[in-house]
């Protein structure tokens, strides 16, 4: 994501641009939004009036995602615009300026962009005026998906790409808004997203980032703790996504090695690791990149949000709720020049700890959201939140059936997307 779409998704642009990190997941580069005004005309039905050429897909899944989250549904215009986007081979990239000309070999497909695309029209669909519509493009954009995953199980930012922990677990959310186990999606070689996933975490002995993830191995093959892919990997490790709410019953986390280790261990000690990273200031840092000036000391928002909502899903609300309260209060500008996708990071994660993202210190987040696209249709308000078909995120984002074994955990991973 810009400052939103971190992680992979940076990462991608970044090296578009010099050559922004994702998960940045959502992921993309960290590069902080550009106060110029847009070199690219942002077309009617788009949310945010910034340069769409690196997130817009993105940001319009995003929003919907927050907005199904908290009760409207978006307008016909903005999910027409959405499912323009989209290639006849079910893949979709960052942005296509001219939807109507064909993809061809020179289109850069994005995975990331895909498989939020995907979770963003999932949200949208019991609601639209075209559901057998969004339910081809939903398959269509699962299908690639399939087509496009690594030996090692994982996904890279784009199609042949080596993997890395925010695109892959950007798709694990994806795959399970589709109703498949990310556990039983296995690439030709039997390897299943989490098998990369394990192949990304730090042991807890690691002095740097005991229990965190790394983004990927370095040149020389050695695994840096990244905060960015700790809070996605986190999250998808436990079969959430970034609609994931508060798990009960609540958890210190701790980081605990097993001697086989599992994938929601993995994403326990992440959690572990988010939670002394955001201990020392309450919130996180921005990542150095490359060939930029330090950045080490500057607060990194929208990063902070993602790992409230990883803590809160790991059941360690208790150790997100001063991250939390440090958003309410210095996170005002930041999504003002962000834009759609920094106030539907915000909104997400005032809902992962059951707090109002109507009343998020002295903002309104959801009619801040709202106002920088068509306007959504007005709320039912008569109508079941958790319901599957009418927005019930709980129910689709959390994967599997049954309690969690060996990890200490007291929650249930029940079955669904991202």
């Amino acid at each position: 994501m810009n400052t939103v779409r971190r992680g992979a998704t940076a990462l991608a642009a970044a090296t578009v641009l010099l050559c922004t990190g994702a998960a940045g997941i959502a992921g993309a580069a960290t590069a902080a939004p550009s106060p110029t005004p847009s070199p690219v005309p942002v077309p009617d039905g788009l949310y945010g009036t910034k340069d769409p050429t690196y997130d817009g897909v993105w940001r319009q899944s995003l929003a919907f995602l927050a907005q199904r989250a908290t009760g409207y549904q978006p307008s016909d215009q903005a999910v027409e615009w959405l499912l323009g986007q989209q290639c006849a081979d079910g893949s979709f990239s960052s942005f296509r300026a001219d939807a109507a000309a064909p993809c061809d070999a020179k289109t850069m497909r994005d995975s990331n962009a895909t498989a939020l695309a995907v979770q963003g029209l999932r949200a949208v669909r019991q609601q639209s005026g075209s559901p057998e519509t969004i339910d081809k493009a939903v398959k269509a954009g699962s299908d690639w998906l399939r087509t496009v995953q690594n030996k090692d199980g994982g996904w890279g930012y784009s199609p042949g790409g080596p993997s890395d922990a925010n695109s892959t677990s950007v798709v694990v959310g994806a795959l399970a808004a589709t109703g498949v186990r990310p556990g039983s999606f296995t690439s030709a070689e039997g390897r299943t997203p989490y098998d990369a996933l394990l192949t990304f975490a730090l042991p807890c002995s690691d002095k740097e980032g005991p229990g965190a993830f790394a983004y990927q191995p370095d040149k020389a093959g050695k695994l840096l703790a990244n905060a960015d892919a700790t809070a996605a990997a986190t999250l998808a490790g436990l079969g959430k996504s970034v609609v994931a709410t508060k798990a009960s019953p609540e958890q210190p986390p701790v980081c605990n090695d097993l001697s086989k280790p599992t994938v929601e261990r993995a994403a326990l000690n992440g959690a572990s690791y988010l939670a002394k990273t955001l201990g020392k200031s309450g919130h996180l840092n921005l990542p150095p990149m490359p060939g930029a000036a330090d950045t080490s000391e500057q607060p990194d928002v929208g990063n902070t949000a993602d790992a409230v909502v990883a803590l809160a899903a790991s059941g360690a609300s208790a150790e997100a709720k001063p991250a939390l309260e440090w958003l309410e209060k210095n996170s005002a500008g930041w999504a003002k020049e962000g834009g759609p996708a920094a106030y539907a990071q915000l909104i997400l994660a005032a809902r992962a700890m059951e707090t109002d993202p109507r009343e998020f210190g002295a903002a309104d987040l959801v009619e801040q959201l709202n106002a920088t696209g068509p306007a959504p249709k007005t709320p039912d308000t008569s109508a079941s939140s958790t319901s599957d078909d009418e927005g019930g995120f709980d129910v689709w984002w959390i994967i599997g059936i049954g309690t969690v074994v060996g990890v200490g955990i007291g929650f249930l991973v029940s079955g669904r997307k991202k």
